[in-house]
């Protein structure tokens, strides 16, 4: 099978790919990820600080080859499967078909072995950035007391990355003439300390005697009603989350305030994903398909509604992220209306034919609705109107500071 991972997911799979993320040679198991968040360290007691996971469809089993492809379809390694997880991980080697064409500064980019070559055994000193350098004193100073050329390893992932490398170019027109840049497609990690091993380990497979942590960058990201947003809601069907939905997009036409981008769930069906089944890998499918959309309009400052019912956790997780990376806010709208009163509704009858087996897979009767423990805003409709419950959603918009 064919498999287009996530940003992050495909990121990670360049640095396991170009060696950078050396000893690993694929996506960990439950063993080694355990390990790591334990003790830092993989099943064996080799030192490694962070997660390297992909998710896969169900599908895909132990002993299977999964060809990853990036997001134009083009080959990128094969994996083969050696573990599957209950939260849809999978884990084993993977072995390269090809390397990434495209991108910003794609002429820059250098395996480490490549890095190594060039070097020619001298000594390096290696400064990870994800932001600009405005003091080389330092950098300076302890090249030269190394007698060591400058690697500048711009952290180019994300929608940050390309002015990251631009920086680490003006950088280096005030740094030694053999001062190299290569730019990184490493994710930020949450934790800090984490995220600085992982930048350590990632100098040293580059070569690197010595490594200096540039600053981060400071973001300035301007007001909310300015920024970008994602309003995502999700519930079972017959919640009442489309109606709401379709309600707040007019209360926001009526402001004028902010542009909006509503993506009915009927339309998307009908264009966007016309052709999928309701199988989970074409729901999860649909769902990263609207979140892709969403995050475009986000990106460029306005506001995407959306109201699928996203049933699993790590789907959603995913469109955050895809919105986040572009620098967007994601606010999570959990319609809580229980089954039951969902049920009593059922205007399409949608209910009455999964319960007779006429509908395989429908969410609440014969396939899971996993419930969101991060949602920013929880409404139930059983008992509130749906102008009330479009009035708290516009509430928590405005107390945000994303309408005014």
């Amino acid at each position: 099978m064919e498999w287009t991972p996530g940003a992050r997911e495909l990121a990670d799979l360049e640095l396991l790919l170009s060696g950078a993320f050396h000893p690993l040679t694929g996506f960990l198991g439950h063993d080694d990820l355990h390990a790591v968040h334990e003790r830092g360290t993989l099943a064996d007691g080799t030192p490694w600080p962070a997660p390297a996971t992909l998710r896969l469809p169900d599908e895909a089993a132990p002993g299977d080859e999964v060809t990853l492809l990036d997001p134009e379809g083009v080959p990128l390694a094969v994996l083969t499967v050696t573990e599957r997880g209950h939260d849809g991980l999978a884990a084993g080697p993977v072995r390269p078909l090809g390397a990434p064409e495209h991108g910003p500064f794609a002429r820059l980019h250098r395996t480490p072995a490549q890095v190594r070559e060039e070097l020619g055994g001298r000594a390096a000193l290696a400064v990870t950035m994800r932001g600009p350098l405005d003091d080389l004193t330092e950098i300076t100073a302890t090249a030269k007391e190394l007698d060591a050329v400058v690697l500048l390893l711009p952290l180019s992932y994300g929608e940050p990355g390309p002015a990251v490398v631009r920086a680490a170019l003006r950088a280096k027109e005030r740094l030694p003439a053999d001062t190299l840049v290569v730019p990184v497609p490493l994710a930020p990690r949450e934790e800090p300390e984490i995220d600085l091993e992982l930048r350590e380990h990632v100098a040293t497979a580059y070569g690197a005697a010595e490594h200096l942590a540039g600053p981060e960058p400071v973001s300035i990201p301007g007001p909310p009603h300015r920024r970008g947003l994602v309003v995502f809601f999700t519930g079972l069907s017959g919640s009442g989350k489309s109606t709401i939905a379709r309600g707040l997009r007019d209360a926001l036409l009526e402001l004028g305030t902010r542009t909006v981008t509503h993506l009915d769930g009927d339309v998307v069906r009908a264009l966007l994903s016309k052709g999928l089944t309701f199988s989970k890998a074409d729901r999860d499918l649909n769902i990263r398909r609207i979140g892709f959309v969403a995050a475009e309009a986000a990106r460029h400052g306005g506001l995407a509604i959306c109201a699928p019912i996203a049933p699993y956790a790590a789907t959603r997780d995913e469109v955050r992220e895809m919105v986040e990376s572009v620098g967007a806010d994601f606010l999570l709208v959990h319609v809580a209306t229980p089954l039951e009163e969902c049920e009593r509704r059922d205007r399409k009858g949608l209910y009455a034919k999964a319960r007779a087996g006429l509908i395989p897979e429908f969410t609440g009767v014969s396939d899971p609705y996993e419930e969101p423990d991060d949602a920013d805003l929880v409404i139930d409709t059983t008992h509130l109107s749906i102008e009330a419950a479009v009035t708290r959603v516009l509430g928590a918009l405005r107390s945000g500071g994303w309408v005014r």
